[in-house]
């Protein structure tokens, strides 16, 4: 069961899933993707009726609607509930923007059914001799409008999702420990001072110091590093670390909101809060609109009161607010957006993030966590090097053999290198664990020892020159190394490295082609973090970077200028996923940073990046194309509607305006589809 997502004090995410997604910003606020579901499905079976039984479709579409006692009535008596119903949320929406003096696509959604439903009714009760029956066209356009922001939504990615994978790293219980011996308590009732219980394969609950015993703790939903971590009494230790292998008592130091995971969840949600305010191309699309059909409709009442007659003033003037919402423009963003993450999940990328797709075009460098996304995260036997006298592979056989009843992952990185080799690997006994030295076994008689530099130092042994002067080659570039000793005499050594995944190269080339900038940053050793860029042909690298100072490298970077896209596997990535313009998350790693970024991609495969910088170009292209189509449909259509060629006898009737917006609305579909014949494939360098 999961601890309480946000500790006390944090500051709350806004809820975001599939089906209940709540916005607290934009023109969305307070709206969910299921609200908007359900009112497209109702209005969309009120609207088939209002449209079937209006005239003027009949007279278009060269069919009689049935007439009987009543029919007359059906479009305006469900149109009105189309209006009140499905077109409450644009009223509302529009109702804020208008207050905050920012219009935008609810406003102009919002005018226009407003002017429909006034006109129609007027038309209906037979007030004024005016023909302006819009029934039909306003429930369409509730129902399409619906239909694009139910898509839109359903677009936008997770929030809430983050902060709660980071509380799930707690436990929620703990072994408190007192005079009369220990007490299972909640988590919420830890205080510093408290002194706990953590057995092997348990999680800290809190902040604290160990006080009594000796673990190796696994620290990589902290630090994103693979390599367990030795703790001693007196080593603090971080709330969600595991002790691997043996049990400690840890006096608390911090609780709840002042823990090291606390403090990640506010970076979460601060970065992400920052990262979420940019406006859609839509919206910018609709004010200009908004502005560009208000002053259309002053102007032509203005000048055909003055030239006609107060009648047609109206008239015109209606008919030019109406069509001046095009359904189109509220398609062409999420019709986009919703094809792309299709083909994008096609080709192993989940775009969780709408706005991830449409930043990812200005990227300017890609900042790559190295463990876990350039690296495997896992050592790998590199090296081995025998002292005169011992083959290589006997070498290797004997440190598997001492290593075989080990769960280690330096252990079973040995094991599995001697076996993809062939070795007969000799039977061990008497396996023993020397507690921060390495280890002990007896084979063939023989009691041998494998272990690293404290080993060494315990026995008073010192490696032969030619040897030293290898394995100081290996310790330079980072790698671990350990020693194989007979007795009081080393036999050889053999490195470990985490090993770079064979895909990050071609990855790193193909991004640096498309005119990208490659960066890493890692909490390693300078020496290793130099060594994996090398290899790589990284052009930045940020070596030695705490947990919490990520973010800040990424703040750094887009100080510079410089828009970023981080890609990461660790809770430690989850700030610096935030807080850059595209977040990616490799879909391996943990379930904090999966929730934190706009990107996830399904597989390790580094290359998988390049499917969303293509995809990310092309839809921004489809983007651009709609909306010129959209809004070009307007500028030309609302001043044939107002009759800027009246003297020429070519006037733009409201019946040939809807038809035009329909067909407006099936351009921008057909040409949003052709996104289908964009070819991903992340395992493609191209």
């Amino acid at each position: 069961m999961a601890h309480p997502a946000t500790a006390p004090g944090t500051t709350p995410a806004p809820v975001v899933d599939d089906e209940h997604h709540v916005h607290s910003h934009g023109q969305h606020a307070g709206h969910s993707t299921a609200m908007f579901k359900n009112r497209f499905w109702l209005t969309l079976a009120l609207t088939v009726p209002v449209v079937f039984f209006s005239p003027m479709v009949g007279h278009l579409l060269g069919y009689m609607p049935p007439s009987f006692p009543g029919s007359a009535w059906i479009p305006p008596v469900l149109g009105t509930v189309i209006f009140v119903y499905g077109g409450q949320p644009f009223l509302a929406g529009g109702l804020q923007e208008l207050k905050a003096r920012r219009p935008g696509m609810m406003l102009l959604i919002g005018m226009a059914i407003t002017v429909a439903f006034v006109a129609s009714w007027v038309t209906s009760l037979g007030l004024g001799g005016f023909d302006l029956d819009f029934w039909w066209e306003l429930s369409l356009l509730v129902a399409i409008m619906l239909l694009g922001h139910w898509i839109e939504m359903r677009a936008l990615g997770s929030a809430r999702g983050a902060l709660d994978a980071l509380a799930a790293l707690l436990p929620d219980e703990a072994e408190r420990i007192t005079d009369s011996g220990t007490e299972t308590v909640s988590v919420s009732e830890l205080r510093a001072g408290d002194v706990v219980l953590v057995r092997s394969g348990g999680r800290m609950p809190a902040d604290g110091t160990i006080t009594e015993g000796r673990a190796e703790f696994d620290e990589s939903m902290i630090t994103g590093e693979s390599r367990t971590v030795t703790r001693t009494p007196g080593d603090a230790v971080v709330a969600g670390t595991v002790a691997t292998d043996n049990t400690v008592r840890v006096r608390i130091t911090a609780v709840g909101n002042d823990t090291a995971l606390a403090g990640i969840q506010r970076l979460v949600a601060e970065a992400q809060a920052s990262s979420s305010k940019a406006q859609a191309l839509a919206d910018r699309a609709a004010a200009f609109l908004f502005y560009f059909a208000t002053a259309a409709g002053v102007i032509t009442f203005i000048a055909w009161t003055l030239l006609g007659s107060v009648p047609e003033a109206v008239t015109r003037t209606v008919t030019v607010l109406v069509i001046a919402c095009p359904h189109a423009l509220g398609l062409a963003i999420p019709l986009v957006i919703a094809i792309s993450t299709e083909r994008a999940a096609r080709a192993g990328v989940l775009i969780k993030n709408r706005m991830a797709l449409e930043r990812m075009r200005t990227v300017d460098v890609v900042l790559f966590d190295k463990t876990g996304t350039l690296t495997k995260g896992e050592p790998e036997l590199k090296d081995i090097a025998a002292v005169e006298g011992v083959a290589t592979d006997r070498l290797l056989a004997l440190a598997a053999a001492v290593e075989s009843d080990s769960e280690h992952p330096v252990a079973r990185a040995i094991v599995r290198a001697a076996r993809e080799r062939g070795l007969d690997v000799p039977r061990a006994d008497g396996f023993t664990a020397l507690m921060g030295r390495g280890v002990r076994a007896t084979v063939d008689g023989r009691t041998l020892q494998l272990g690293g530099p404290a080993l060494l130092r315990e026995l008073d042994v010192e490696e032969p020159a030619g040897l030293a002067a290898t394995t100081g080659a290996w310790v330079e570039r980072g790698a671990a190394v350990l020693h194989v000793l007979d007795g009081g005499r080393i036999l050889g050594a053999v490195s470990l490295e985490d090993a770079v995944r064979p895909e990050s190269k071609q990855a790193v080339a193909a991004l640096q082609a498309r005119g990208i900038k490659v960066g890493m940053i890692t909490g390693d050793a300078r020496q290793v973090a130099a060594a994996v860029a090398e290899e790589l042909g990284i052009d930045e690298v940020f070596a030695e970077v705490l947990p919490a100072d990520k973010d800040k490298k990424v703040a750094e970077l887009q100080a510079r200028g410089l828009k970023v896209a981080m890609v990461g596997d660790g809770v430690n990535d989850s700030p610096a996923l935030a807080r850059a313009e595209v977040g990616i998350a490799i879909g391996g790693g943990t379930d904090v940073a999966v929730e934190t970024a706009g990107v996830v991609l399904a597989g390790n495969d580094p290359r998988a990046v390049l499917s969303m910088v293509d995809l990310s170009r092309a839809s921004y292209r489809k983007m651009w194309q709609n909306l010129i189509w959209a809004t070009g449909y307007n500028i030309l259509s609302v001043p044939l509607a107002a009759g800027v060629l009246a003297f020429a006898g070519v006037v733009l009737s409201p019946a040939a305006g809807a038809v035009l917006m329909s067909a407006s609305t099936i351009v921008v579909a057909l040409n949003a589809q052709l996104l289908r014949r964009v070819k991903l494939n992340p395992a493609t360098v191209r």
